[in-house]
């Protein structure tokens, strides 16, 4: 019987206002933020909900249940991964958000992963300088909220390719976690840690289980769902006949209360699931950096560059960020306009291009149908694809003015 991988992923973006009016000339560059983002309007709200649905009662559940078993041999353990814009919010929203977290932390059943500050998409830009950038700053930012030194990294949506990999093996980080896709499996189980090609680099590889992750994440409250409605003990009894080293279900947070509402029963669901597994004698808990300690890569998972993977839509690659013309060419502008950026020195501008980097503004491009693009309209600021790209294009364009009006009073000096 495997070990037990649960992880979590906590993010609140910055978001674009719908209607930005320019040009923005009497709008001083430190008050971009306020000017460009929904700070005081949606994602207050949306962070305040939240709280209250989510971060808070699904806080008292982990707490209680890692209580429960303290001094047990077999101990209830967990991950969180937690992104710069989401503490940025807490410390303007809530500060007593992080102190719940900080108290789940402070147990030592609980691991703290790195990944991008900006949850961005960064570790595809052709030059590796802002994923190293960001990742550095939340490396930072974790030390100084949690005092714990991320030792695991998972990136922006679990994306991965083999040149990823190898930088952050580089940046010293021991582990590497992204989807367990199938197309590059074949026949092989994601349930055990794999690694990257000879000469690549040697970092372990933990594999999302899919299926299993989705279940709670996506299916809980389907009642088409032939397996609705879902216990906990019917659950653990699947974790407990799944073969292989090591079931890593990694899913987002927010699904606790928020994406699935407390009436469908998620909160009890969760509150059970630890006592329901570990009524399994063979099964245990155990944090990304110890599943990597206790077990060995048993094969190669290879994704050159082009074929970059993430853990989003039915594709599992790039698509949900960079599928339409309008993704890329907002993509590229974000990539263009960094060198001009950088030699500003300005760090308002720097942070407001930052903050563009973060990937739901893509993703709310993104003109899917079908149930992917339900999905995307479900998170979306926006009414459509179109909307959200000619937000994201105005803000870019005045971006863009004081970047090379700011440059060209350098020269001209």
């Amino acid at each position: 019987m495997p070990a037990i991988c649960l992880y979590f992923k906590v993010h609140q973006p910055w978001r674009l206002k719908s209607h930005i009016h320019i040009p923005h000339h009497g709008v001083p560059d430190q008050k971009l933020m306020e000017h460009y983002f929904e700070v005081n309007g949606k994602d207050k709200r949306i962070f305040e909900r939240a709280a209250r649905k989510c971060y808070y009662p699904t806080n008292d559940i982990l707490l209680e249940a890692i209580d429960e078993f303290r001094r047990t041999r077999r101990k209830f353990k967990l991950a969180f991964s937690f992104t710069g814009t989401f503490i940025e919010q807490c410390e303007r929203f809530d500060s007593g958000v992080v102190e719940s977290f900080r108290n789940l932390v402070d147990t030592g059943c609980v691991e703290v992963l790195g990944e991008t500050y900006y949850h961005s998409l960064a570790s595809i830009f052709p030059e590796t300088d802002e994923f190293i950038d960001q990742v550095n700053e939340h490396r930072e930012l974790i030390k100084s909220i949690f005092g714990k030194k991320p030792k695991v990294f998972v990136n922006t949506e679990a994306l991965y390719n083999n040149r990823i990999a190898s930088i952050v093996e580089d940046m010293g980080f021991s582990g590497i976690m992204t989807e367990g896709v199938d197309h590059v499996l074949g026949w092989r189980s994601p349930n055990y840690l794999y690694r990257p090609p000879e000469g690549v680099a040697r970092i372990p590889i933990l594999l999302r289980n899919y299926r299993l992750s989705d279940d709670v994440s996506y299916r809980f409250s389907a009642r088409w769902w032939d397996q609705w409605p879902l216990t906990a003990d019917k659950y653990a009894s699947w974790l407990a006949a799944t073969p292989g080293d090591v079931i890593n279900l990694f899913m987002d947070y927010e699904t606790f209360g928020e994406h699935q509402w407390p009436e469908t029963g998620i909160y009890s669901f969760l509150r059970h699931l630890p006592i329901e597994v570990l009524k399994y004698r063979n099964l245990r808990f155990l944090t990304p950096s110890e599943v990597i300690k206790k077990f060995k890569p048993v094969g190669e998972f290879d994704i050159f560059d082009l074929a970059t993977i993430s853990w989003a839509d039915m594709e599992r690659d790039t698509s949900a960020w960079l599928g339409n013309w309008m993704q890329q060419v907002a993509h590229n502008e974000l990539i263009l306009l960094e060198p001009f950026i950088k030699r500003t020195g300005d760090p308002n501008l720097l942070k407001t291009w930052r903050l563009l980097q973060v990937s739901d503004h893509l993703y709310y491009m993104c003109d899917k149908g079908w149930g992917d693009g339900d999905v995307h309209t479900y998170f979306s600021n926006f009414n459509t694809p179109g909307e959200a790209f000619m937000s994201f294009m105005n803000v870019i364009s005045d971006l863009k003015r004081r970047t090379f009006e700011k440059l060209s009073k350098r020269k001209t000096s």
